[in-house]
C-alpha cells in the first residue's frame, strides 16, 4: 500500500492543523508515493525502533512523538536524532507521526485515558479558540441541495455529535453582467433578479479550503457570493484535555489504586480535597497548563504527567493533582493508533512495537 493512503485517513482522523505551533506532526521522512506492506506503531522512534522495523519487513513507522522538532544542520550520526533518520533514509522506512493533533480531537489520546477509567461521555477540557468559522454562500434555489451536500462532504455544518447542519435564508439577488463575463443567467448589460436562499454552516478552521473548493465545484454561477465569519463559539469536539464523571463516585484511595493498577506506575500526587472521587479531568503527556480548566469544571482530580515540584502546590487545597508520568500517561496510544489503521484497512498487517521507548527508569 502506498503511504499516502495510510496518511490520509489519519489527517482525516486528527486534521494537522489543530496540532500545536511548536509541533511537528506529519510525514518526517519518506515520501507518499513510498510503499509498505505493513505499518509499525509506538510512542517514540528511536533507533531501537527502526531495528524492530527493519528485522519486520515494514516500511512504514507510525510514532505519537516526532523525532524532529526543529531544524537538523548536519548529519553524521553525532545525535540519537540524526542516526534515528540516517537509519530510516537508509534502509526505505518512512516516519509519520500524530502528535498534539492526536491530543486535540474530542476521540483521541484522552478519549482513551477516559475510557480506561471509566468516564464515558467526556467533553473537551480547554475547547480550541478561533477553530471555528461560519461560511455564508448565496445560491440560486434550485442548486441548494446540491451545494450543501458539496459542503457536508466537504467537512462543513458539524456541530458536536450533529452533522449536515445548516439554515437557510430566502431572498432576491441582483446582478448585471459586464463585457467579458458569461453569465448562466441573464443577459450582458441588464440587471437581473433571481430567488436565492442564503445557506450558513459552521467550518472548522482546518476545513475551509475544502468547503470552499466544494461550494465553487457545485455553485452554478461564475463568481460565487460568500463570506466567511470568525465566530466565538466553543469547538466542542477540537481543544486541550478531557473532564467527565465516573458513573458512580469511588472513594479516593480505590481511585488512586485503579489509576496505579490501570498505568502500571507508582504516582506523585497531592492531599485529596474529597473523599470521595467523580468528577476526574485528563491530559495525555504535559498538563500542568491546563489545571486552571480543571478547577473551573470543578474536577475532584487532575490526571496528567511532568509536574515540577513547585507547580504542585497549585492544587491549592482545591483539586488533588495526580502525576503518572509522560510514557505511563500516553502508553495507550499506541493501541489507539493501531486499532484506528486496523479499522480502516483491516487486511493490513498493523504491529505494535516491542520497544519499551520509556526513557525513564524507576527503582
Amino acid at each position: 500500500m502506498r503511504i499516502e493512503k495510510i496518511i490520509k485517513a489519519l489527517e482525516e482522523w486528527a486534521p494537522p492543523a489543530l496540532q500545536e505551533s511548536y509541533d511537528n506532526s506529519g510525514l518526517i521522512v519518506g515520501a507518499l508515493d513510498w510503499e509498505t506492506d505493513g505499518v509499525l506503531v509506538a510512542l517514540d522512534c528511536l533507533e531501537s525502533v527502526v531495528d524492530e522495523a527493519i528485522q519486520k519487513n515494514v516500511h512504514c513507522i507510525i510514532v505519537h512523538h516526532p523525532i524532529v522538532f526543529s531544524g537538523l544542520k548536519r548529519f553524521n550520526g553525532r545525535t540519537y536524532i540524526e542516526r534515528v533518520i540516517m537509519k530510516a533514509i537508509k534502509h526505505h522506512i518512512a516516519i509519520y507521526a500524530i502528535h498534539t493533533n492526536l491530543d486535540n480531537v474530542l476521540w483521541g489520546v484522552n478519549a482513551k485515558i477516559m475510557s480506561l477509567l471509566g468516564v464515558s461521555n467526556h467533553k473537551v477540557l480547554s475547547p480550541m479558540p478561533d477553530a471555528l468559522y461560519k461560511f455564508q454562500v448565496y445560491v440560486p434555489v434550485d442548486a441548494r441541495e446540491l451545494l450543501a451536500e458539496s459542503v457536508f462532504t466537504a467537512g462543513g455544518g458539524k456541530v458536536s455529535a450533529y452533522e449536515e447542519c445548516s439554515f437557510t435564508t430566502s431572498g432576491v439577488g441582483t446582478f448585471k453582467p459586464t463585457q467579458g463575463t458569461n453569465p448562466v443567467v441573464g443577459k450582458i448589460g441588464s440587471r437581473e433578479e433571481v430567488e436565492e436562499v442564503k445557506l450558513e454552516f459552521i467550518v472548522p478552521n482546518f476545513a475551509k479550503f475544502a468547503v470552499e473548493r466544494a461550494a465553487r465545484a457545485a455553485h452554478p454561477y461564475e463568481e460565487m457570493a460568500f463570506e466567511w465569519i470568525k465566530i466565538s463559539n466553543n469547538a466542542t469536539d477540537y481543544g486541550a484535555g478531557a473532564f467527565g464523571d465516573l458513573e458512580e463516585s469511588i472513594a479516593f484511595d480505590a481511585f488512586l489504586a485503579h489509576v496505579k493498577t490501570t498505568f502500571g506506575t507508582t504516582i506523585r500526587y497531592t492531599k485529596p480535597v474529597a473523599k470521595d472521587v467523580r468528577t476526574v479531568a485528563v491530559c495525555g503527556g504535559s498538563g500542568s497548563f491546563l489545571l486552571g480548566a480543571a478547577k473551573a469544571v470543578k474536577a475532584d482530580v487532575f490526571l496528567t504527567a511532568d509536574y515540577k515540584y513547585h507547580q504542585f502546590f497549585d492544587a491549592d487545597g482545591t483539586i488533588a493533582i495526580l502525576d503518572v508520568g509522560h510514557f505511563e500517561s500516553e502508553q495507550f496510544t499506541i493501541g489507539l493508533i493501531a486499532e484506528f489503521i486496523e479499522k480502516k484497512f483491516p487486511k493490513f498487517a498493523v504491529l505494535t512495537t516491542e520497544v519499551n521507548t520509556n526513557p525513564i527508569q524507576y527503582y
